[in-house]
């Protein structure tokens, strides 16, 4: 079967590999579609802990099921999504010391076909294409248990996302909308991104490329009772300004590191929470796949690419272009 293997640090290469064995209790599913996350990208840069080569890399993805190796065979013919969780463990507060993400250590969704565990498999929501279902499973989880398990969000709550464009930034806005905010605002350094962020729910939204965007935020919208944040670093003391007394600053990232000169008198002075949320539990993809359906959430696609054309893909994640998610089209 061909597969995108990672061989050794920034080398990755379109192989024909052969399948794995399906061992009693796991099934074989011919991948439709699979979607890339700054996961990926990261691995491939050498900047993730603990790579392992060679890797076939890949989270998400769409298939169908084709061979079970145990008795309850009602999958096989079904088209099925994913999920990336493995060995969460029995706390639902956080995931255990065993915690790994699929692709890499174990074979991902980068390839005509993978073996996994018949529990990792859900039904895929009818209303979404392959696509859409493939950009479903890790921002969509990331996202749902950051606004709803995490966050708490409710009727009440003037909700920021900042960074509108990525894949859980995307969710989150559509998860938050979905469940009721009573206004949300996001951020994004290009105008069209605030554009299309509006026409998917977002009430308003400012160029944090501005000095002032801070200001501006909140001359629209006073404050905010939850903020979502991936990004960290120096722009994370705005966030911190901007939050309502009692407010929460759910963090699932940190893309720009560290955050300087921590604004530490306002966090205890406000009563501020900043709570800490990364993927979610088996609980929380189950409870995000009925939240997707019963609101007819529609996953924003931002491009499609055939399997050969992995490097553009990546290239275009790599750059920030993305509005959505960047998907590969593994087979018909």
């Amino acid at each position: 079967m061909k597969a995108l293997v990672l061989r050794s640090a920034a080398q990755l290469s379109l192989d024909d590999i052969a399948p794995e064995p399906i061992p009693p209790g796991y099934a074989r599913v011919r991948l439709l579609a699979a979607a890339l996350n700054h996961r990926d990208v990261w691995i491939l840069d050498g900047k993730y802990a603990k790579i392992r080569y060679p890797s076939v890399l890949g989270s998400d993805g769409c298939g169908i099921v084709e061979e079970i190796n145990g008795p309850d065979r009602s999958l096989v013919g079904q088209r099925v999504i994913i999920n990336p969780n493995q060995h969460w463990g029995g706390d639902e507060r956080v995931q255990s010391a065993d915690y790994t993400i699929l692709g890499m250590p174990s074979p991902g969704t980068f390839a005509e076909f993978i073996t996994v565990p018949l529990d990792r498999l859900h039904p895929a929501p009818q209303h979404l294409s392959d696509e859409e279902a493939a950009a479903l499973p890790l921002a969509g989880l990331t996202a749902y248990r950051a606004v709803a398990v995490q966050g708490h969000v409710g009727s009440s709550d003037a909700v920021l996302i900042p960074g509108i464009g990525g894949g859980v930034a995307l969710f989150a806005l559509l998860f938050v909308r979905a469940l009721g905010a009573r206004t949300i605002a996001v951020t994004s350094g290009a105008v069209w991104k605030l554009e299309r962020a509006s026409a998917l729910g977002a009430d308003c939204g400012v160029l944090y490329t501005e000095p002032t965007w801070a200001d501006a935020l909140r001359r629209r919208v006073g404050g905010f009772d939850l903020i979502v944040d991936g990004s960290g670093g120096e722009p994370f003391n705005q966030l911190i300004r901007l939050a309502n007394p009692a407010g929460r600053i759910v963090l699932y990232g940190a893309t720009l590191g560290g955050v300087p000169m921590l604004d530490v008198h306002r966090i205890f002075w406000r009563q501020l929470r900043i709570i800490g949320t990364t993927m979610g539990s088996d609980r929380d993809f189950a409870a995000m796949l009925a939240a997707v359906e019963q609101h007819q959430i529609r996953p924003v696609v931002d491009s499609v690419f055939p399997l050969a054309q992995y490097a553009e893909a990546f290239e275009r994640m790599r750059r920030g272009e993305q509005f959505g998610k960047i998907v590969l089209r593994i087979s018909a």
